[in-house]
């Protein structure tokens, strides 16, 4: 399980890095104004559906279904069954894109409802919107085969995906003339442009697997209809983190302009631990738990959970601090360029603190659904959902006027508690998820361990308080002040880590041989 956590995260962290210079550039050409807001309105549909379906409903749908047909059949029942899935997908996928492109003012209108107040706003973002639509398509299909590879435990072909994604918006900011193409058409077209060049990838990856597919006339088999049946009340379950940043979009849309570029560049920075070490350990997860369930290996299932969630917290804690501390440095260091101003990069450094206090909770989440998932239970998660996202609405609505730009983001963090909490809870009361002392010892030390980090963190900031003016009046000030406060975080981690034994190296070298012999 580590050494596919550590591919997956491997390769996520690739792509976030690119990612930042994506959006380094984004920030730098476009800033916080209009076009930025309708492009990244434009968006959020489609990386909404690729969130949803790459990492969250169909990967809980289909990913148990085929590896226990694998398993259970053999390949070519597990190859009929992609076939069989896919034929349907491309033609539902095909019509939802035909009646999407008319009806997208609509849809603009619903997810951006305050850009109807800017007639040029809202003209552009329906445009932009148009051109990345049939990306929604390719993405999901991309999921499938994403499915199909990691199910036969490769899952480097489809960690790899985003980093395509990023190299084509890369390209059209920098080569392509913005007199000859305005850079919001140019991002939206590479956005589509991207998920061809995905699902190629993918194509290829599995052709050297020995797993190509065909397509074939849709028909509605057994498997097609237990794969739809699970998916349907999974989309709302195993996304409900992404429903509820499209809501903190609507809210941002109400409140003054530049709001919804200021949340997305925060968000951006907190997607790195998230996606590096969420998604990656949410993924590995998913085909290793069917399997122990699968062999009613109910004792392997508790280890296998309780390993990964010592793993991740023992990465996220640290990380969820050290983006609070240290969120204006890194804000300003990142996108304070070109069109985005220094008063925009220090909005979005409060608005990543207040979205850093959620991240352990943001990737628990991740973690807590496959757990579900493996089962065939995509009911329970959308129940905890539904809770989630009302109280993330709720809080929205209530923190919006007073805290501004700064609500959305608190709201989101604050549902993400409640969903891990309860998701959580529920799977300790059906055994699968069952604490020791050791593990809960190991979490305590992990949490000092961290808490002794951001006390260090926030008495070296107090000791450059003088300087920090000075510091934080360009990027190359905030850089080398990130070069200085980073090293030491880490340091001071690992010194406190290894001195109250929230690690050891006896520990790190079971690690290894542990990921030798997966």
């Amino acid at each position: 399980m580590l050494r596919n956590i550590a591919t997956i995260g491997a390769w996520t962290a690739a792509s976030r890095v690119l990612g930042f210079l994506r959006d380094i550039l984004i920030a730098a050409l476009l800033g916080a104004g209009p076009v930025a807001d309708a492009f990244f309105v434009a968006l959020k549909l489609p990386n909404l559906f690729r969130r949803l379906f790459g990492e969250g409903a169909f990967n809980a749908a289909f990913v148990p279904a085929f590896a226990a047909t694998l398993a259970g059949e053999g390949e070519a029942p597990a190859r009929r069954l992609a076939e069989e899935v896919a034929s349907v997908m491309v033609v539902w996928l095909g019509f939802l894109t035909v009646v999407g492109l008319p009806l997208m003012p609509l849809l603009t209108r619903l997810l951006a409802p305050g850009f109807a107040a800017d007639p040029a706003k809202f003209a552009l973002s329906v445009t932009l919107c148009r051109l990345t639509f049939p990306y929604l398509m390719l993405i999901c299909l991309s999921a499938l085969l994403s499915g199909v590879l990691n199910s036969l435990h490769r899952f480097a072909a489809a960690a790899a995906t985003p980093v395509v994604f990023n190299i084509c918006l890369i390209g059209a900011l920098v080569l392509v003339p913005p007199s000859f193409f305005p850079r919001g058409e140019a991002l939206a077209v590479a956005v589509t442009i991207s998920g061809m060049a995905q699902l190629g990838l993918l194509a290829i990856a599995l052709a050297r697997a020995g797993m190509s597919l065909h397509l074939h006339l849709p028909r509605m088999t057994a498997g097609v209809r237990l794969v739809l049946r699970r998916m349907g009340p999974g989309i709302l379950g195993a996304g409900v983190t992404q429903i509820n940043v499209a809501i903190d979009t609507i809210i941002a849309s109400l409140l003054p302009a530049g709001t919804v570029s200021v949340l997305y560049y925060a968000d951006r920075v907190n997607q790195l631990p998230l996606g590096t070490i969420g998604t990656a350990v949410g993924t590995a997860l998913l085909p290793l738990l069917t399997r122990q369930i699968r062999a009613h290996a109910i004792a392997e299932v508790r280890a296998t959970l309780n390993q990964a969630i010592a793993f991740t917290l023992a990465l996220t804690l640290p990380a969820a601090f050290a983006l609070a501390l240290l969120a204006e440095p890194i804000m300003l260091a990142l996108f304070r360029h070109g069109a985005l101003g220094g008063a925009a990069a220090a909005k979005s450094g409060a608005a990543l603190a207040a979205y850093a206090l959620g991240l352990p909770a943001f990737v628990l989440v991740k973690l807590f659904s496959p757990g579900f998932f493996a089962r065939g239970d995509t009911k329970t998660p959308v129940k905890i959902g539904i809770i989630a996202v009302a109280l993330n609405l709720a809080l929205n609505l209530a923190l919006m006027r007073p805290l501004g730009y700064l609500g959305p983001p608190l709201a989101t963090s604050l549902a993400a508690f409640c969903n891990a909490g309860l998701l959580a809870a529920l799977l300790a009361r059906a055994g699968d998820l069952r604490p020791d002392r050791a593990f809960l010892g190991r979490i305590g030390r992990v949490l000092a361990a961290s808490l002794a980090m951001a006390l260090a963190l926030a008495l070296a900031q107090a000791a450059l308080l003088g300087a920090w003016p000075a510091l934080m009046a360009n990027p190359l000030g905030a850089i080398a002040m990130l070069a200085l406060l980073i090293p030491f975080g880490l340091a001071c981690y690992g010194i406190a880590g290894l001195g109250l034994g929230a690690f050891t190296l006896d520990l790190l070298r079971d690690m290894l041989r542990r990921r030798s012999r997966v």
